[in-house]
C-alpha cells in the first residue's frame, strides 16, 4: 500500500507540474502574466526500526516568479517614457504648422515687405498698391490659419485629457475590485496568483496616464497614491480625478488636474508634483508648450500689427489724409484673478515684447512684483500708481484694485493675437505712402550739406519717465500763417562757432539728442552736428550729410502746406519707412523679417528636445521592462523541456502505480492459496 500511496502522490504532483508548465505556455503571450513554478516537498518518511522510509512527494504551492522592485521601476519608467512620448508627438503636430518655404507664413511676411518697394519706386501707381495690400491681407490669413490650427491641436488634446481621466477613474476601480477579492481570498493561506498579475497589469496601465506610488496593506492590498500624496485607490474604495480649469485663473484657460474623494472638495494638484503619465505630458504641452507656440505667433501678429500700424497712421494717402491702420491689433488684455485683484494690460512698445505669459503677484499689498513666466524674471513695484507708471517688455499692468497677500494675477497677452488679426485697408489710396513731413534746403546755402533721409518715426521722449519709445504721434511742423503760403517749418540753423552746430527754431521740443535735464532754449542753444547722424524732433527723423557752412539752413515743413503743392502724391518717404521696418530689431533681437525663422527655431528646439527626452526614456523603460520580463516572462523554449521533464517523471509514476498493482495482486493470490 505504501508503494501505491507514493506512486500516487507522485503521479498528481507530475500532473500538476505538466500542468502548470502547459499554463505557462497558453498564457505565453498574455500582458502582465508571470511566469509560475510548481514547488515540491517531500512527505515525511514513515519511521520503521531499519530507518525513516520515504512517503513521496507533495505540492506544497505555485510560486509566482515576480520581483517587485523590478516591477515598480518598470511601472514609474513607462509612466515617464508616455509622458515624454506623447509631448514629443503634440510638439511634432506644432512643428509641422510652423513650415518653411513659399507656403510658409515667413515667406508671407517676406513678400509683404519685399513688395513695398514697387510702390516706393512708383507710389502713384495703383497696382503695386493693390499688390501690397493683397500681400498684406495674405500674411494677416495665414497668421489666422496657424492660429486656427493650435486651437485645434488645443481643442484634441483637451478631448484626449478627457478620455485620459475616464480611463484613469476606470482602472481605479478596476484596481479596487481586485484589491477586494485579493483580501478576501488572502485567508486561504495561498498566494492567489492570477489575481496579483491581474492587479499589476491594471497599475502598470494607469501609470500609462498617471503616475502613482504604491504601499502595501497588511490585508495584501495595494494602496496607490497620486501627486505624492492623495489617495487614489485605498483598499476597496477608489477615488476619481477630474480635468478642470485652474481655480486661481477662472477663464484663462490654465488647465489642472483635480483629485476628488466622495463627500469632499475637489483638491486641485500641483502640475509639478505628477510625475509621468499621458495626462501629465499632455497636461504640460497644454499648459507650457502650447502656450509658448501661441504666444510666439501672437507676440508677432501683434509687434507686426503695431509697427505697421503706427508708421501708417503718420503717413499720407494718396488723397493726402491722414493713414488708417493697416492691421486689427489688441489694444488690451485682461487678467485673470478669483481674488480682489482686478486690472489689464496695454501695449507701449513691440520692440520690447517678450513671448510669454506675467504674473502681478501681491506681497505685501500694494506692494508686489510682476513675474515674466518664461524665465521667472521679476520686476518689483511699491504701489498701483508705481506699477502704471513702469513699462515691462514693452507693456504696462494697470491694475485698478490691488490683490490680497499672496494672491497672483495672470496675464495672457498674446494668447489670442493672432487669432482675429486681419487687414483693414482695402483701397490702394488708403496706402499712406507720403511723408508727412518735407525738408528743403536754404537758397543761399554755400556748404556741402545735402539731404540724405527724411521720415516720420514717431519716436518721442516720454514726459513722465524722460525714457525715448516708439508713440506713432506726430507733431507736425507749424503752417505758414494766412494768407502767406510761404514761411513757417521747423528751421534748423547752422553756425561755426565756437561751437560750432546748429539751433532749431519753430519748435519748442528738443532734439532726443539732447539731454532732458540740461538747459536748452530753442532757437539759441547749440546742438553738436555730425554728418549722417539722424536729428529727431517732434517724431519726425532728418539726417544730413556733408560739411555746412555759417549761416546755412535746412527747413522741414508741413507736406500739405500750399506752398509744397500735390508734390506728396509723388512722395513715398513714409512708404520707404514701412519697407524698413524689415531690418527694426524686434523679436528677441530679431529682425521683423527674421522673426518667423526665429520662431521656427525656438518651437524647433524645444520639440527636438522633448524627442530627445522620449527617446531616453524609452530606452530606459525598455531596459527596465526587459529586466522584469527576465524574472516573470515565459521562456517557450525552457517550458517545453520542462514538459519533456515532467512527462517522463509523470510516466515513471504511472509505472510504479502498475508495478505497485502487479505485486499487490501477487500478493492477495499467494495469501489466498
Amino acid at each position: 500500500m505504501s508503494l501505491l500511496n507514493v506512486g500516487g502522490r507522485a503521479l498528481l504532483a507530475n500532473q500538476v507540474a505538466l500542468q502548470t508548465a502547459g499554463n505557462n505556455i497558453a498564457n505565453v503571450n498574455v500582458p502582465g502574466y508571470s511566469r509560475q513554478t510548481v514547488s515540491l516537498k517531500t512527505v515525511q518518511g514513515q519511521f520503521t526500526g531499519g530507518g525513516y522510509i520515504g512517503q513521496g512527494v507533495d505540492t506544497e504551492t505555485i510560486l509566482r516568479n515576480h520581483n517587485e522592485l523590478l516591477t515598480r521601476q518598470a511601472a514609474a519608467a513607462g509612466s515617464v517614457q508616455q509622458a515624454d512620448a506623447v509631448r514629443a508627438q503634440r510638439l511634432a503636430q506644432v512643428q509641422d504648422i510652423f513650415k518653411g518655404g513659399t507656403s510658409g507664413l515667413g515667406a508671407s511676411i517676406t513678400d509683404m515687405m519685399n513688395s513695398l518697394a514697387d510702390v516706393v519706386a512708383s507710389p502713384t501707381d495703383i497696382t503695386a498698391r493693390t499688390v501690397t495690400l493683397t500681400r498684406l491681407n495674405e500674411m494677416a490669413g495665414r497668421m489666422r490659419s496657424a492660429a486656427d490650427q493650435l486651437t485645434e491641436v488645443r481643442y484634441s488634446s483637451m478631448q484626449q485629457l478627457n478620455g485620459d481621466m475616464d480611463k484613469i477613474n476606470s482602472l481605479a476601480k478596476s484596481i479596487a475590485d481586485v484589491n477586494d477579492q485579493i483580501a478576501r481570498t488572502k485567508g486561504n493561506g495561498q498566494t492567489p496568483n492570477d489575481l496579483l498579475d491581474n492587479r499589476d497589469q491594471l497599475i502598470r496601465e494607469l501609470n500609462q496616464y498617471v503616475q502613482t506610488t504604491q504601499v502595501d496593506a497588511d490585508d495584501g492590498t495595494v494602496g496607490l497614491f497620486v501627486a505624492g500624496s492623495q489617495p487614489l485607490v485605498l483598499g476597496n474604495v477608489a477615488a476619481s480625478m477630474s480635468m478642470q480649469e485652474a481655480s486661481q485663473f477662472p477663464g484663462s484657460g490654465q488647465q489642472r488636474l483635480y483629485f476628488n474623494r466622495p463627500g469632499a472638495t475637489p483638491i486641485e494638484l500641483d502640475e509639478n508634483m505628477l510625475g509621468g503619465g499621458e495626462a501629465s505630458g499632455m497636461l504640460r504641452f497644454v499648459n507650457n508648450d502650447l502656450a509658448e507656440s501661441s504666444n510666439l505667433l501672437g507676440r508677432m501678429a501683434q509687434g507686426i500689427s503695431m509697427v505697421m500700424n503706427n508708421q501708417q497712421k503718420l503717413g499720407l494717402s494718396l488723397d493726402g489724409t491722414p493713414g488708417k491702420a493697416l492691421l486689427t491689433q489688441q489694444a488690451s488684455s485682461p487678467g485673470y484673478s478669483n481674488g480682489a485683484g482686478k486690472g489689464s494690460l496695454s501695449y507701449s512698445d513691440p520692440t520690447r515684447f517678450a513671448a510669454s505669459n506675467y504674473e502681478v503677484r501681491f506681497t505685501t499689498p500694494p506692494a508686489g512684483q510682476v513675474v515674466r513666466l518664461s524665465d521667472g524674471q521679476a520686476t518689483s513695484f511699491t504701489d498701483l500708481t508705481d506699477l502704471s507708471g513702469k513699462t515691462i517688455d514693452g507693456l504696462q499692468f494697470n491694475m485698478t484694485t490691488a490683490g490680497n497677500a499672496g494672491e497672483r494675477v495672470l496675464f495672457q497677452p498674446f494668447s489670442s493675437a493672432a487669432t482675429n488679426i486681419q487687414a483693414t485697408v482695402y483701397s490702394p489710396r488708403d496706402l499712406a505712402v507720403a511723408n508727412p513731413v518735407n525738408a528743403s534746403m536754404g537758397t543761399s546755402n554755400a556748404g556741402s550739406m545735402q539731404l540724405a533721409a527724411l521720415k516720420a518715426t514717431g519716436r518721442q521722449r516720454d514726459a513722465t519717465t524722460g525714457q525715448i519709445v516708439s508713440t506713432g504721434t506726430l507733431n507736425l511742423p507749424p503752417s505758414p500763417t494766412p494768407p502767406a503760403t510761404t514761411g513757417g517749418g521747423v528751421k534748423l540753423s547752422f553756425v561755426a562757432g565756437p561751437p560750432s552746430g546748429y539751433t532749431v527754431s519753430g519748435t519748442s521740443t528738443r532734439p532726443l539728442s539732447v539731454d532732458p535735464t540740461a538747459a536748452y532754449t530753442p532757437g539759441v542753444t547749440v546742438i553738436p552736428y555730425a554728418s549722417g547722424q539722424p536729428i529727431e524732433i517732434d517724431g519726425w527723423s532728418i539726417t544730413l550729410q556733408g560739411a555746412p557752412k555759417d549761416g546755412d539752413t535746412v527747413t522741414v515743413g508741413n507736406t500739405l502746406d500750399a506752398q509744397y503743392g500735390d508734390s506728396f502724391t509723388r512722395n513715398a518717404g513714409n512708404g520707404k519707412a514701412l519697407m524698413d521696418l524689415r531690418d527694426v530689431k524686434m523679436f528677441d533681437d530679431a529682425t521683423l523679417s527674421d522673426g518667423y525663422a526665429g520662431l521656427m527655431a525656438q518651437v524647433g528646439t524645444r520639440t527636438q528636445s522633448a524627442q530627445y527626452a522620449s527617446n531616453l526614456s524609452t530606452s530606459i523603460a525598455k531596459n527596465l521592462e526587459a529586466d522584469r520580463t527576465a524574472v516573470s516572462g515565459v521562456n517557450l523554449d525552457e517550458e517545453a523541456g520542462k514538459l519533456i521533464q515532467y512527462q517522463q517523471a509523470y510516466q515513471a509514476s504511472a509505472k510504479m502505480l502498475q508495478i505497485a498493482q502487479n505485486v499487490f495482486d501477487s500478493l492477495i493470490q499467494t495469501m489466498g492459496r
